[in-house]
């Protein structure tokens, strides 16, 4: 027995913040129905019942981008859409994550060398945190996408960043 049981009353939880808040965030994701071409086909059967979204507490799709957090760009991004996509990711409220899905989303698919009108990647309108390639990627791999953002919510911390002491070189010729 350690020095710690049975010294709490019972029904109390002890936790920390950022796991309480990660648990939340990560299990509670709301995407944003937002889909370019024919990869949102196969998003759109990830919230259907035979993969079952909901699950991972991701099924509630919102219309619009004040109510999400989570932005899935499925399909291939024209400049003409770029300005579109950056805005609706500007609108978005804090913290909020992007999954680029698919060939033509991740980096530019079939028309990366003559598509003179197709952005070569979504990274360069909005930031990514997870990739999932494909074309168009199984609904399987896009859930794979989901759990490798909640395991990425899940280490996300509160604290401030560490100062890193840089070193002075004042007067050295």
């Amino acid at each position: 027995m350690s020095w710690i049981e049975n010294r709490f009353e019972p029904g109390l939880i002890v936790t920390s913040l950022d796991f309480a808040l990660n648990w939340g965030r990560k299990n509670s994701l709301w995407p944003m129905t937002f889909g370019l071409a024919c990869c949102a086909i196969e998003m759109m059967a990830v919230s259907a019942s035979r993969f079952d979204l909901d699950r991972f507490g991701a099924g509630a799709f919102r219309a619009t981008p004040r109510q999400a957090d989570l932005m899935i760009v499925a399909g291939t991004v024209n400049y003409k859409m770029a300005d579109r996509v950056r805005r609706l990711y500007h609108q978005m409220a804090d913290p909020k994550y992007v999954i680029a899905m698919g060939a033509c989303t991740v980096g530019g698919g079939p028309y990366f060398k003559w598509g003179y009108n197709v952005v070569k990647g979504v990274d360069l309108v909005v930031p990514v945190d997870v990739y999932v390639p494909g074309c168009p990627p199984r609904p399987e791999a896009l859930l794979e996408g989901i759990m490798r953002l909640q395991d990425k919510i899940s280490r996300q911390t509160l604290a401030r960043p560490a100062k890193v002491a840089t070193p002075s070189f004042a007067g050295v010729a």
